[in-house]
């Protein structure tokens, strides 16, 4: 018998068991990965795929290159989203879903990524010359 279902952001521990996260009615597999959402710091992907977190298929058992399908690019409130499905190449096996996002927020570049087999990661860039968080006070 199957766990029930959990949300991407409630990911459980437990591994070696036939597990499925629905994100926009895509199942993604937590069997397929060494490590479920990885922190990679401010490692922020827009495309490509965490091949060292992928253990191999879960379904065919095969350990290859993975097919990046669906890529969608949609822009809400000036926050940039893409969106795409990491699956095996041999089997068509849905592995995981890769959500990315960029938005100017103020005087500041935000990035995150979000993906069962890339990880997460946030990072925030100044876009003026001088950071206005790197510098020192003077008084």
């Amino acid at each position: 018998m199957r766990p029930p279902s959990i949300s991407s952001r409630e990911v459980s521990s437990f591994r070696k068991r036939w597990r499925t996260f629905p994100v926009n009615v895509v199942a993604m597999c937590g069997d397929c990965v060494e490590k479920e959402y990885p922190n990679r710091g401010t490692t922020c992907l827009e495309n490509g795929s965490f091949l060292l977190n992928f253990t191999g298929c879960a379904v065919c058992s095969k350990r290859d290159f993975m097919m990046i399908t669906n890529k969608s690019f949609k822009e809400e409130d000036g926050e940039e989203i893409v969106t795409y499905d990491h699956l095996c190449k041999n089997c068509h096996h849905v592995i995981a879903r890769h959500e990315y996002t960029f938005s100017i927020m103020d005087e500041f570049q935000e990035y995150t990524m979000l993906c069962l087999l890339c990880g997460k990661a946030e990072d925030t860039i100044s876009i003026l010359p001088d950071d206005p968080r790197q510098m020192t006070l003077l008084f």
